[in-house]
């Protein structure tokens, strides 16, 4: 599978039971807390105002094509398969027909090893799909790039998106750690993301704000081996969840 092709997988029901015991493995390692609303973006308001912006709720279908954009995370790298990745898992544990499309090392400024960044990404993208959800994950990818010009390619990638698939609702899920303590160009990215969402009234989930990753259960999470620093198989079984429950708090 490459991973410029968008793939849609169903993880075998015996594979689910195994990733479960590894979820609640992780989950008893971290410090465990009740699974928090995702706070509402924040928007500026006139002069320094900031004004809190609540989007709708989600009302998905019962069986929702769901697209899921993104960098390595998404494509599931440091899994034993990269079918084992969050963006594969979290379809059996909610239900959704799962399109992936990740790339490894791309980002909004920041070309790929497999393919662009993400707005000529999302420019290549089967607009016959229709999906009713999008999640666009990360990216990290570019925080070595200067933030000049950073706002304008968001924006870009997003207008496309919002042209190619109108009537789908959009997630924006916020860059992760893959290192602690959390690195500055990834707060910076986490913040701007928060704020462009805000101002197209998307709700923005923020793994950084919510806590995700910690110094509790960052072994359990991240990979560390040479090289990766990625979420580790039972890593992904872990964002699985947490994404599959932060959905769930935002939806009707």
């Amino acid at each position: 599978m490459r991973a410029t092709d968008p793939t849609s997988r169903h993880i075998p029901p015996w594979v689910i039971g195994g990733l479960a015991v590894v979820v609640a493995a992780v989950a008893v390692v971290a410090v465990w807390r009740p699974w928090a609303t995702p706070a509402a973006t924040v928007a500026a308001g006139s002069g320094d105002t900031a004004v809190a912006v609540t989007p709708d709720l989600l009302d998905l279908p019962e069986n929702p094509t769901v697209l899921i954009f993104g960098d390595s995370w998404t494509f599931g790298s440091a899994a034993t398969d990269p079918a084992l990745g969050y963006a594969y898992v979290v379809s059996a544990l909610t239900g959704w027909t799962t399109v992936v499309d990740g790339v490894r090392g791309s980002g909004y400024l920041k070309p790929g090893i497999d393919g662009p960044d993400f707005g000529t990404r999302i420019s290549a993208l089967d607009p016959t799909l229709d999906p009713d959800l999008v999640i666009i994950q990360g990216s990290i990818n570019d925080r070595r790039l200067p933030a000049t010009g950073y706002d304008a390619a968001v924006n870009a990638a997003w207008d496309r998106l919002s042209a190619t698939y109108p009537s789908a609702r959009v997630v924006v899920l916020g860059p992760a750690p893959q290192v602690l303590p959390v690195q500055k160009a990834t707060a910076r990215i986490d913040r701007d993301l928060a704020r462009l969402a805000a101002q197209r009234g998307w709700w923005y989930l923020s793994p950084l704000q919510e806590g995700w990753i910690t110094q509790a259960n960052y072994l359990d999470v991240i990979d560390t081996g040479v090289g990766r620093n990625h979420p580790s198989t039972a890593g992904h079984a872990y964002l699985a969840e947490r994404l599959a429950e932060a959905v769930a708090t935002i939806s009707r």
